[in-house]
């Protein structure tokens, strides 16, 4: 029934627990598309990076994201976290900064996409960008129909993502090349290891930017998430023990990919299945990415630190139509743009962003301490600040061991430092009028 007012109205159609699952899944992976590189990396120690980094990097994540969703388990996640908790000025620098990293993220997949689509096509190179340009805009608008098609189409391709991976592990596992030894054994970089699976493992709390559109939240993403961290590690575990014991070498694989490596187990047929789930992966994780990342820009107009513009909702659809097509904007400038050590850019920025929300849960726990939580952490301040040690430590390992690498890794950093006190330095100018705290 509408109304003569102007109040935004409410969404009636909400996501379910299983696309959900698959929309986070595709948010935070996508798949082992983007590992290839970790084998050239790390070599023989992969697989220990693969099994502890995860635990150490994520889990605390996790957490956090769960304790404080299921207090706040509102339209605009992360940022109202940091809102409620810090105030609206580290609010607005979280938003920011999440906005930055997934930016750089959205433009990666339709280039990538572009690629896998070149097994099947090898001229469509020459008209890589008007084909990125399609699938952002088809994909933005697939998002304003809503977040219950997108969940329906992150489940579809999901399911598009599995498949080639059954037959290559069936396939891999009987293949004469397979053995219980590698010879990929050197390490020869554990900061861009340790970056790659970092970068292969963020997002958890982008998927929390549209709690208000999910069906009892709190249940549903503490099962979702449950279910899509457990898909992830066991599908990177999985993956990466096939392709060391392959025979294929870390610098091949790297430069052509997953598609090389089932052509090289299964001929050109799982190739090609491989090549088409890699297509799957990107879209699906576009199409995620850019779910999560048109909910803040909204959330932000309303508190007036972004144009009123944003809030605007689609009259058929309830969607922050507004948004997407500005967050689409933005992207389909990127990628007509090199794109170059974007594992460290978007882990230093991710990092920030991440701080903020330990926190302000920290803080939360200080000033909201009856605020019912049905999910809280069993750990006390002491606790909580040795949780966020964990992550802390893997990233300045990584960092400082980046940092003694090549002069591009160190200008990657200084981008990435530049575009975290940007933030702060664009506050002033455009302060809200009025503020209220807390709100």
């Amino acid at each position: 029934m509408k109304s003569g007012t102007a109040q935004v109205p409410q969404i009636i159609n909400k996501i379910s627990v299983l696309p959900l699952a698959a929309v986070i899944f595709f948010t935070v992976s996508g798949g082992p598309y983007g590992l290839e590189p970790l084998i050239g990396y790390a070599g023989g120690y992969a697989i220990p990076l693969l099994m502890v980094t995860p635990l150490l990097w994520d889990i605390p994540m996790i957490l956090v994201v769960l304790e404080l969703n299921s207090m706040m388990p509102v339209e605009g996640g992360y940022y109202e976290w940091v809102k409620r908790g810090l105030g609206i000025r580290w609010a607005f620098m979280e938003g920011c900064w999440t906005w930055l990293y997934s930016f750089v993220d959205l433009a990666i997949y339709p280039v990538l996409f572009v690629e896998y689509a070149a097994f099947f096509f090898p001229q469509i190179e020459m008209y890589k960008t008007p084909v990125c340009l399609v699938m952002i805009w088809l994909i933005a608008a697939l998002n304003i129909r809503g977040i219950v098609i997108v969940g329906k189409t992150a489940l579809l391709l999901t399911v598009a993502v599995m498949i080639p991976f059954v037959f290559l592990y069936f396939t891999g596992f009987l293949h004469p090349v397979f053995n219980g030894s590698h010879s990929n054994n050197g390490m020869t970089s554990l900061g861009m290891a340790l970056f790659t699976i970092m970068w292969n493992c963020i997002g958890w709390d982008n998927a929390t930017t549209y709690a208000g559109e999910v069906h009892r939240p709190v249940r549903s993403y503490l099962t979702a998430i449950m279910l899509a961290f457990s898909a992830v590690y066991l599908f990177y575990l999985s993956f990466t023990f096939l392709a060391l014991h392959s025979g294929i070498s870390g610098s091949i694989f790297a430069e052509k990919g997953i598609p090389y490596l089932g052509t090289m187990i299964g001929g050109n047929s799982l190739g090609g299945m491989l090549s088409m789930g890699g297509m799957a992966s990107m879209l699906g994780i576009f199409c995620a990415v850019m779910l999560s990342v048109s909910r803040v820009p909204a959330v932000m107009g309303k508190d007036k630190v972004l144009p009123k513009l944003f809030t605007r909702q689609h009259p058929k659809y309830n969607t922050p139509y507004i948004s997407i097509i500005v967050c689409a904007c933005i992207v389909s400038v990127l990628v007509l743009r090199p794109l170059s050590d974007l594992f460290i850019m978007d882990i230093c920025l991710y990092t920030a962003g991440i701080t903020l929300e330990f926190i302000a849960l920290i803080r939360l726990r200080n000033i909201e301490m009856d605020t019912d939580r049905p999910f809280r952490i069993p750990l006390q301040k002491k606790g909580l600040i040795l949780l966020f040690c964990s992550p802390i430590i893997v990233f300045s390992v990584a960092l400082g061991n980046t940092l003694m690498g090549s002069t591009e890794n160190q200008l990657a950093v200084l981008y990435a430092v530049l575009a975290i006190i940007a933030a702060p330095l664009l506050w002033f100018f455009i302060k809200p009028k009025a503020i209220k705290p807390n709100a």
